[in-house]
């Protein structure tokens, strides 16, 4: 009986031997945290922001003899670039809509070439600088892209310029002096946060603008026996302009992407 006792203890050891060795092998089971939300951007705050840009201005024009003559109206217009600068602040009203306020400061070299109907003359206009303030309603496509609407009050001023003579081009004695346009604009663009430079965003805007008209004697620089045909004589201007404009935005008291409560 005894015999039978131990082979049967032996038997048992030896079949349970390896399971106690695996068991021992085998790791415990770690604890893994579920992965962290997606961050969330948040687009309130305020920025300044640089850049430049193409401007395209047109101008319908008439002139006015002073003798119940008026001609018949001509479009000129005048391309080139320009630099420019920019604040504002916005807030997002909700995880899809912001809206800001701001104001930018244009300055370049936008030339054209208007010719004065009904005459010889031309001669060579600059747009010296222009300003816009307004506001703007911004949809949220991606956490760190805006797609906006904006539109609001403009001014650009036009440098003086003297009158040449189409034939030989001479200049005459008579110049066209410079001004300021006041009117209103509307745009539309993007703003995409860069995800390898916090803080800073790439900010693209197509812009139309639309100018009161003006009218603008004729100067004459001559003695007054030269001047004789000046007086009394003015053009009628009308200008507007199209604009595409890129600028580095950094937002000083942007708070980054932030992380979702679980």
């Amino acid at each position: 009986m005894k015999k039978i006792l131990l082979t049967a203890a032996a038997l048992a050891a030896l079949v349970a031997g390896p399971a106690l060795g695996a068991d021992l092998s085998r790791p415990a089971p770690v604890y893994k945290a579920p992965p962290p939300p997606a961050p969330v951007y948040s687009w309130t705050g305020c920025y300044v922001g640089g850049g430049g840009g193409y401007g395209m201005w047109n101008q319908d024009i008439q002139t006015d003899f002073g003798r119940g003559e008026i001609s018949q109206t001509t479009t000129a217009g005048g391309r080139g670039w320009f630099g420019t600068v920019q604040v504002g602040c916005d807030y997002q009203v909700s995880s899809d809509w912001v809206i800001g306020a701001f104001g930018d400061w244009d300055f370049g070299d936008i030339k054209g070439k208007p010719e004065i109907t009904d005459t010889r003359l031309f001669g060579h206009e600059k747009q010296k600088w222009s300003w816009a303030a307004g506001a703007r309603l911004g949809y949220v496509v991606i956490p760190n892209l805006l797609a906006y609407v904006s539109g609001g009050f403009t001014e650009a001023h036009f440098d003086g310029f003297g009158l040449l003579d189409s034939f030989d081009g001479d200049p005459t004695r008579f110049s066209i002096p410079g001004h300021t346009y006041h009117g209103w604009f509307v745009g539309t663009g993007y703003e995409y946060g860069l995800k390898w430079l916090p803080g800073f965003f790439w900010k693209t805007e197509y812009r139309y603008s639309q100018f009161s008209g003006a009218t603008l004697p004729f100067v004459c620089t001559g003695t007054p026996n030269q001047c004789v045909e000046g007086p009394g004589v003015d053009i009628h201007s009308k200008k507007f302009e199209q604009a595409i404009r890129s600028e580095l935005v950094w937002r000083f008291n942007w708070a980054g992407p932030v992380r979702a409560a679980y």
